[in-house]
């Protein structure tokens, strides 16, 4: 009998330290920059937790407490050894001085795999200061500005529930990442913002915006060349430029976009709705399988629209044609109201003319002083089929 109580007791003291050992190496999966000496500026901190949780062989998490915290600029870099998640649930501050950066971002997460940024926190870039010194509504390649949010070939990972605010150039730029989701993530800015684009995707396959509110002063969501299989869904834009694809054709050697589906997207005052790009004269590429499809457009200027003769500030030459080709791309279920009478228009290149473009249930109507809605097209035979509120083409 005595002996049976000696092994209970001794069964109960290794499942003791068993589950204390457990609870313990649980424990050191979380890395909490405050613990590495961070106080109202958490860039040391930051790295050196991100170092550590990189190193190590089990999932770990860096954890951002609820706060306010000054950041610097910052890359967080792989490869880690294990899967990593950064948990942000504090507001973290940019340097307002855009001449404490230096190249083209604020924090930059760059090859990662297996990686989860999330939390309820909020990266702040405070560029109020540098929209109204920036140069970029006459120069766009106005690089000099940090970005707040870089992705550089990042794989399998998840972005949700943060927030991006006040970036003083893009918000997020993607970069040869592969599946890579966004989710219930917010972007925030004036409309009067300049050149701040919400997510930039470019050279990546497998990307999902999905559940997004995103509201700026530049596209809601850019598409550059290189990029496949981008999937958005239950997007709210606005305001902003609206969902673009494109530009196109500014750059020699551009690699084709194939595979761009947008869905059951709401777009609210924006100067675009759903749009395709593309720079005259310049250089050439391909741009196909591209799907818009139960869009709400609410006041939306230009609500469907192509066009090859994308010439912004007159930074172009028009005396010859887009020579980038686009084809298999459809419009379907488009509804709500436009802001201006022309709702649809396709502008397709003189040189490639569009193919296999189909336009279906157009149901968007304009009540304006100029005229009925109406729609225009040139350079291509669309397949029109359903209600088209806007005749024309």
């Amino acid at each position: 009998m005595g002996l049976k109580v000696v092994s209970s007791a001794i069964i109960s003291l290794s499942l003791f330290l068993l589950l204390a050992s457990t609870a313990k190496a649980q424990s050191k999966g979380v890395f909490d920059v405050t613990k590495y000496g961070a106080d109202k500026d958490i860039t040391e901190a930051l790295t050196n937790a991100w170092k550590d949780a990189c190193a190590s062989t089990n999932p770990s998490k860096v954890l951002i407490p609820s706060g306010t915290y000054s950041l610097r600029k910052l890359t967080l870099a792989g490869p880690c050894k294990a899967a990593i998640e950064l948990q942000v649930d504090g507001m973290l501050k940019a340097p307002v001085d855009p001449n404490q950066f230096s190249g083209g971002h604020w924090v930059n997460f760059e090859h990662v795999d297996k990686f989860t940024l999330s939390g309820s926190g909020t990266f702040d870039g405070q560029g109020k200061a540098a929209w109204s010194k920036s140069t970029c509504q006459k120069d766009k390649d106005c690089d000099s500005l940090p970005m707040n949010l870089r992705f550089d070939f990042i794989t399998n990972a998840l972005v949700r529930d943060i927030t991006t605010r006040d970036s003083k150039n893009f918000h997020v730029n993607v970069l040869g990442c592969k599946n890579l989701t966004f989710q219930h993530f917010t972007v925030s800015a004036p409309g009067e913002s300049v050149n701040t684009d919400g997510i930039h995707v470019g050279r990546s396959n497998g990307i999902y915006i999905i559940d997004s509110k995103i509201g700026t002063g530049d596209d809601c969501i850019s598409v550059g060349d290189g990029t496949e299989e981008l999937h958005i869904t239950g997007v709210t834009c606005g305001p902003g430029h609206g969902i673009s694809v494109g530009s196109l054709g500014k750059y020699p050697n551009e690699e084709p976009v194939s595979g761009i589906f947008v869905k059951n997207c709401t777009i609210s005052d924006t100067t675009n709705g759903v749009r395709i790009k593309s720079w005259p004269a310049l250089y050439g590429g391909v741009a196909s399988n591209m799907h818009f499809e139960d869009i709400v457009m609410n006041n939306v200027q230009n609500p469907v629209i192509i066009d090859q003769v994308y010439c912004p500030w007159n930074q172009c030459s028009l005396k010859a044609p887009s020579k980038v080709k686009i084809s298999g791309v459809s419009f379907k279920n488009i509804r709500g109201t436009s802001a201006t009478p022309v709702v649809v228009q396709i502008a397709c290149s003189s040189g490639f003319p569009c193919e296999k473009v189909e336009l279906a249930d157009i149901k968007v109507a304009y009540s304006g002083p100029d005229g009925p809605a109406k729609s225009q097209c040139s350079n291509v035979k669309p397949i029109i089929s359903g209600i088209m509120s806007a005749p024309g083409c």
